[in-house]
């Protein structure tokens, strides 16, 4: 997961102080060096990783992979988290190719060249467990409720942006596509719609703080099983339409 800062960095905030947190916990920034309260954290707490990953770079996904696989071993990776985003705001007046372009890149295609670099990782540890879910292997793709097309609809379309919400309908059907090629592996896939959370991204007006956003999707992804394998979720845990 991508953890510098806004919802990742909370996450990893809270996974270091759970009762049962993960004996890893590997958190991926762009230039690792600047993310100072990721340091502090793996200063004060054991076992969290930190490595570099630009998800637009090809060669810098491959990389991380190879770094995963020296952490994690034969035991593998039992949670990919993929939430790096960007948001250009894009109306009908204002939006351009670059644009579209450029947040496809990053919020639909680089999960599923992370994903596609990762599963190797997944599958090892996939292999060494039964069911579905975290325990054994999962790909969490942090999605929108914005890209529920069935709601961009009276007042769940006042947000206006073709690049953010096409991107995020983009990233729901390769989560799709995702969860039925793996599921014979019995590796879980499911989007997750965080909430509108109080971050850089998100604004100031946003009704939930990133504590409450993450302590709910922890809670959600913690107790995820085959029944919710391939769905469109949002951080309650209710399902989404698509």
């Amino acid at each position: 997961m991508r953890a510098s800062r806004g919802l990742g960095l909370q996450m990893v905030k809270d996974l270091v102080k759970q009762n049962e947190r993960p004996k890893k916990i590997i958190a991926t920034a762009r230039n690792p060096a600047t993310a100072e309260e990721l340091q502090e954290i793996t200063r004060s707490f054991t076992g969290v990783h930190i490595i570099t990953l630009d998800v637009v770079s090809e060669s810098s996904i491959h990389s991380a992979s190879e770094e995963v696989a020296s952490i994690v071993g034969k035991e593998g990776l039992n949670c990919l988290i993929n939430n790096a985003a960007i948001n250009i705001s894009t109306d009908l007046k204002t939006v351009t190719v670059e644009a579209m372009m450029k947040t496809f890149e990053s919020n639909a295609v680089a999960p599923l060249m992370v994903t596609k670099a990762f599963l190797p990782h997944l599958q090892a540890a996939a292999g060494q467990n039964t069911g579905m879910g975290v325990h054994r292997a999962a790909v969490i793709n942090v999605s929108s409720i914005l890209g529920s097309i069935q709601l961009n609809w009276g007042d769940g379309a006042q947000f206006k942006s073709y690049a953010y919400r096409t991107s995020k309908s983009a990233l729901n059907m390769i989560t799709r596509c995702l969860a039925t090629d793996l599921e014979a592996e019995g590796i879980l896939c499911l989007a997750l719609h965080p909430g509108w959370v109080r971050t850089d991204m998100g604004g100031p007006q946003a009704p939930l703080t990133p504590e409450e956003s993450i302590s709910s999707l922890l809670s959600v992804i913690s107790s995820l099983t085959e029944k919710e394998h391939g769905g469109y979720m949002d951080y309650s845990g209710n399902k989404l339409p698509w």
